[in-house]
């Protein structure tokens, strides 16, 4: 059975339209799960035909371009029809973020409900759950939480997902992290994150190389990359500073890692089942 990866969005805070903001669809047999919820997640599974399809999201930690489109994935969703309501998994102080979601857009349930027909009780709930690391089912599909090393944002974490004999991981936001090796060894696919600068960026603001040191650089993700020694290893939430180019990402990625690779790009499906297959949008 293969497993799907599709990278809805492989950006960061910076609001670009060719890169949206954090998020993944691992789709496994029957089950569409969502990794994340950056800016427009909704427009992405909207395109491809499966934003009703998604019921439960996980989420790697609280901060604004990673759950920034969830207000708006839990609501269209349930305009477009998805049953069920939609339940939502993260670090502490997920479901508090869910509970104030429903507060604010308590007008939108009310009138949706009366004048259009929809069941709020049943399909327009927000369910919020606080995760601690470990392995919970969904489905057919063993979801695994790993803390990892985000810096002051605490706890922040990776998954590793496994269904039909297949194995993804994703790293979430962090550093270089012995807890990502540990969960990756041998999976079909890596997706990890990356943050690079050229020197004169990091020379010139401080903020840049703030940025840095809560994650990964190119040379670490390689070292990464060659411990745990993935079928594919993807790069996705790509932090590219001050006219860093994917060309200059690669080659220093190249110094310490060998293997396959892939820069990802928004909408890129990665297949994995006797090969791994990836598919570039058109």
């Amino acid at each position: 059975m293969a497993l799907r990866v599709t990278l809805l969005g492989t950006g960061n805070p910076r609001p670009l339209l060719e890169r949206f903001g954090p998020s993944t669809l691992v789709e496994t047999g029957g089950d569409a799960i969502l990794f994340d919820a950056g800016r427009g997640v909704t427009q992405r599974l909207f395109a491809i035909d499966r934003l009703a399809a998604v019921t439960d999201v996980f989420l790697t930690h609280l901060h604004s371009d990673h759950v920034v489109g969830l207000a708006d994935l839990w609501l269209t969703g349930w305009i477009f029809r998805r049953r069920g309501g939609l339940r939502v998994h993260g670090p502490p102080g997920t479901r508090e973020m869910c509970e104030h979601l429903v507060k604010a857009h308590a007008f939108d349930l009310a009138s949706r409900q009366e004048f259009s027909g929809h069941t709020a009780a049943a399909d327009a709930g927000l369910h919020g759950e606080d995760l601690r690391p470990g392995t919970v089912h969904q489905g057919t599909t063993a979801i695994t939480a790993i803390e990892v090393d985000h810096g002051i944002v605490r706890p922040a974490y990776g998954y590793r997902i496994e269904s039909g004999g297949r194995t993804v991981v994703l790293s979430g936001d962090t550093r270089k992290s012995g807890a990502v090796i540990a969960a990756a060894r041998g999976c079909d696919v890596l997706v990890h994150e990356v943050a690079a600068a050229t020197p004169e960026a990091q020379q010139a603001n401080e903020f840049t190389r703030q940025v840095l040191t809560y994650h990964t650089s190119p040379e670490e993700a390689g070292e990464v990359f060659t411990a745990a020694k993935p079928r594919l290893a993807v790069y996705s939430h790509i932090v590219l500073l001050g006219g860093h180019s994917v060309d200059q990402l690669i080659a220093r990625t190249r110094t310490t890692y060998e293997g396959p690779l892939e820069v990802g790009v928004d909408g890129m499906t990665l297949d994995a089942g006797d090969t791994v297959e990836v598919r570039r949008p058109p």
